[in-house]
């Protein structure tokens, strides 16, 4: 849609054509049941159609003028997936793949027919297209969406684009009909990620007074804790009085089952370093040998 030739030209996610990843491996930091006992097999893709100028991954999702990845063509790609699946993972996590749906939908396709059986995991900033979503939904077996917000202000201020709240919608109205019910024993449904932006928490009230729609087919996920990626932290952090009035409106709304993170007393840093071949704290995460082997010999020939 950004009306360029992605085979020579970078798109508005600052890619090409070929898929981009910058780290595979197994996290422990996801909602529990994603995780079960080793871990989500994540696959972090670089670039981004969004460009939200405090993402965590700012690294790698194109806000940075060098996103950090290698490239993989889709045999290599399918060979990620299945790796991850032997070391164990729980589920397997794409992260940010938006912009290289027709790559991962080959790569799953094969990754299939060579046995992969692990639950799908697709791990969306919500803000997709339609005719994509409906390349990848059929492998898609539970999808972790976010909903930023529901303001053009607040999208334009943290997602870098107002279009982001005309679009989030019926991207969830989509994967309501496509994933009606949400159980996450049997690993199907949709858990929905909001982040409260920092003094923006009637932004997030009219998020959670929307989610009333949606809450018999979605879990909620809800996340209190903003850490800015370069270090400092000029923002306020949400007092107790608002987590309460959070934790109020959930009640009012009728959610009882979810996630909701805890108020934490200090900023907890939680950015990661793509440079490293462990990127995130060594209690959380297990990298993919396949994958680091690849990113050496990338290195050496480059």
């Amino acid at each position: 849609m950004c009306n360029v030739d992605r085979r020579t030209t970078l798109g508005v996610c600052k890619e090409y054509d070929t898929a981009r990843v910058a780290w595979a491996g197994l996290h422990r930091g996801e909602e529990p049941p994603l995780c079960g006992e080793k871990g989500s097999g994540m696959v972090f893709f670089s670039g981004c159609t969004l460009h939200c100028p405090y993402c965590q991954n700012i690294q790698i999702s194109g806000v940075d003028k060098n996103a950090y990845g290698i490239k993989l063509n889709n045999e290599e790609l399918a060979n990620v997936f299945l790796d991850l699946e032997a070391m164990g993972a729980n589920t397997l996590n794409l992260v940010t793949g938006t912009h290289f749906i027709p790559s991962i939908a080959e790569a799953l396709e094969n990754a299939k027919k060579s046995g992969l059986k692990i639950p799908i995991v697709w791990n969306s900033s919500g803000y997709e297209s339609l005719s994509g979503l409906k390349l990848i939904d059929k492998y898609i077996d539970i999808y972790l969406l976010d909903c930023k917000t529901l303001e053009k202000r607040v999208a334009k201020s943290f997602c870098s684009k107002e279009r982001y709240v005309t679009s989030i919608l019926p991207v969830m109205d989509f994967i309501k009909r496509s994933h009606p019910i949400t159980n996450l024993e049997q690993m199907r449904g949709t858990i929905l990620r909001h982040l409260v932006y920092p003094g923006e928490i009637e932004a997030t009230l009219d998020v959670l007074d929307k989610f009333k729609d949606y809450k018999d087919a979605f879990l909620l996920s809800l996340m209190v804790q903003f850490v800015p990626p370069r270090g400092d932290n000029p923002f306020p952090k949400i007092s107790n009085e608002q987590y309460i009035a959070l934790l109020d409106k959930l009640d009012e709304i009728g959610v009882e089952e979810g996630f909701i993170q805890e108020l934490e007393d200090d900023d907890i840093l939680w950015i990661p370093d793509f440079t490293k071949d462990i990127p995130f704290p060594k209690s959380f995460c297990d990298p993919l040998p396949y994958f680091i082997n690849l990113k050496k010999g990338r290195e050496e020939i480059d």
